[in-house]
Order: structure tokens, then C-alpha cells, then sequence
């Protein structure tokens, strides 16, 4: 049964990936011309209709709070990643359990681990952010 359900999984995973790489090589600069348009509002506060990527490759805090900034999100997207999909697969455990008692705990457990692992995310943006905020730099 679970051989069957991995399969399905990763067919319809592998569906996917095909599908997104060949929409995104249509899209991919226009995306990548929006996305650099975002950065540079946030740090301007104003949007230039032309921009276009190369102007995000000159933008950039390069001091130990942007780096630091920056390895927080990347970190925090991963996690949170891996915890959404934790949460799903603890969902699918918990229907195929079956009501076996052994399937359901693993399954509230894989998704009780996971939401602690969101709010550990959150909360380390926080404290990562305040800490950042409030340290004067080193002169």
C-alpha cells in the first residue's frame, strides 16, 4: 500500500517539476524582472518601470546584519518548506492509518513536530531581527 501511495507521489511530484521548468523558461525573465523590481521598492520605497535584473546585481546590503538578514530567510524558507510538507505527509498518515493506534500517534506526531518547527521559524526571525535592530555596529 505504501509502495503504491510513493509511487503516486512521485509521479505526480515528477509531473510537476516537468511542468513548472517548462512554464518558467516562458516567464522566467519577466519573474525575475518583477522580483527585482520588490527588492529594490523595499529599499528605495519607490518602483522604476524599466528596471530589469541587472539592477538588483549592483543593490544589496552587504554588511554583517544583510548577510546575516539574508541567511535567516534562506534558512527560515527551507524550514518552513520542509515543515508544510511534513504536515502533509503526517496528514496522509494519519488517513491511511486506518485508526491503528501506533499509525495515528506517528502521524499527530509528525504533524505536532512539524508545527513546532514553523514556530521555532518564526520565532527565530523575530529574535534574529530584534537582535539585529537593536545591536549598534562594531566600529
Amino acid at each position: 500500500m505504501f509502495k503504491k501511495f510513493f509511487l503516486l507521489v512521485c509521479t505526480v511530484f515528477g509531473i510537476a517539476i516537468v511542468s513548472f521548468a517548462s512554464v518558467q523558461s516562458v516567464m522566467s525573465q519577466s519573474i525575475a524582472d518583477n522580483v527585482c523590481k520588490g527588492i529594490l521598492s523595499t529599499e528605495t520605497g519607490r518602483i522604476e518601470p524599466g528596471t530589469k535584473v541587472s539592477a538588483c546585481a549592483e543593490s544589496g546590503d552587504r554588511s554583517l546584519s544583510g548577510v546575516a538578514n539574508r541567511i535567516v530567510n534562506i534558512f527560515s524558507v527551507v524550514v518552513g518548506t520542509v515543515s508544510v510538507i511534513m504536515i502533509i505527509i503526517g496528514g496522509f498518515r494519519y488517513i491511511i492509518s486506518g485508526g491503528d493506534s501506533t499509525g495515528v500517534t506517528a502521524a499527530k506526531n509528525t504533524i505536532l513536530y512539524a508545527i513546532v518547527g514553523l514556530v521555532v521559524v518564526l520565532f527565530s526571525q523575530i529574535i534574529v531581527r530584534f537582535v539585529i535592530s537593536n545591536v549598534a555596529p562594531i566600529s
